[in-house]
């Protein structure tokens, strides 16, 4: 028993030697447990990214009904197992007509973004023929101004010293010599201020003739006769629009929307193009304004529209699909 003791308590004391700060035994235990550390920290995993791309994508459809059975041969992956279904032969898949949330959210932003732009444009045609009717209102009152001043100096007597004498003989003889030549001197330029004034109004009325009678056409148009023209003119347009698509834009991947305004004649030729807003897009502005001279010319108006209207201007926006296709609102 005293030799076991006193081998016990030499163990411990080799042990409490080895174990010791400086003995090499600790420093290897404490560069042992650093090293499993650190290798225990370092993580090892692949790019992910790469393998997700290459990952093909799994369709699944969703059926309403399921049969016991499961088909020989699938055409489809579904949740259940339908071994028949359907009305026709046919191999059609049954398509949902409700639009995603993506596509129906930008619906949205774009019919928001269609009624503001058309309230704009409806402000902008109103204030227009607003600026047009102040014109002719001051041309109407420069005229009456006018025809007051001739009617006024058509009124001076045509020969003043013969209503003298006819007042007073006696005076109107002695004045006639002294008074003639000035009455006639007032008369002359009485006429000639009458000629003038006559002329000018003749212009007046000439160019007030002559310019066209227009109406202003925004995306919404209340009458049924323009109504009816407008939307006749676009589907022509977009008809003619798809039809001729610019490679350019199909190629380029370009897409966009610009804000147009054409003006027709009554015979339905084109009287002006003009670009209101810009698409940003050089192609996409030029393929606008020759799908327009592709489609001319347009039907001529009807009578209803013709006995007021010589050339009516139209403002749509264009839009240039992401699907390659045409449509103006």
């Amino acid at each position: 028993m005293v030799k076991q003791a006193q081998i016990n308590r030499a163990t411990q004391a080799s042990l409490w030697q080895q174990l010791k700060p400086d003995s090499g035994f600790t420093i290897a235990i404490w560069l042992s447990v650093l090293v499993h550390l650190i290798v225990l920290s370092i993580k090892f995993q692949p790019e992910l990214k790469k393998f997700k791309d290459s990952l093909p994508t799994l369709e699944v459809m969703l059926v309403n009904s399921k049969t016991k059975d499961a088909p020989v041969k699938a055409d489809v992956l579904a949740q259940a197992n339908l071994d028949r279904g359907g009305n026709t032969d046919a191999n059609r898949k049954m398509k949902t007509a409700l639009p995603t949330p993506n596509q129906k959210v930008q619906e949205v932003q774009l019919e928001q973004t269609a009624i503001t732009r058309s309230a704009a444009q409806s402000a902008k045609l109103k204030a227009e023929e607003a600026r047009e009717q102040k014109r002719i209102e001051a041309l109407e009152k420069q005229a009456q101004e006018l025809m007051t001043q001739v009617k006024s100096l058509q009124k001076v007597p045509s020969n003043p010293t013969q209503n003298a004498a006819a007042a007073d003989p006696d005076q109107g003889q002695q004045n006639t010599k002294l008074k003639t030549p000035l009455d006639t001197q007032d008369l002359i330029a009485a006429a000639k201020e009458i000629d003038r004034l006559e002329a000018l109004i003749a212009k007046e009325q000439d160019e007030y003739q002559k310019r066209p009678k227009r109406k202003f056409i925004g995306a919404r148009t209340a009458e049924y006769r323009f109504a009816m023209y407008v939307e006749a003119w676009r589907q022509k347009v977009e008809r003619i629009g798809n039809l001729n698509y610019p490679e350019a834009a199909r190629d380029q991947k370009l897409y966009g929307q610009l804000q147009m305004t054409v003006s027709i004649r009554a015979d339905g030729s084109i009287e002006s193009i003009k670009i209101d807003r810009s698409s940003g897009k050089k192609v996409l502005d030029d393929a606008a304004k020759r799908i327009v001279q592709l489609s001319a010319p347009f039907s001529e108006f009807p009578k209803d529209i013709k006995k007021d209207t010589d050339i009516l201007t139209i403002t749509r926006t264009w839009t240039f699909t992401q699907e390659d296709a045409l449509s103006t609102e």
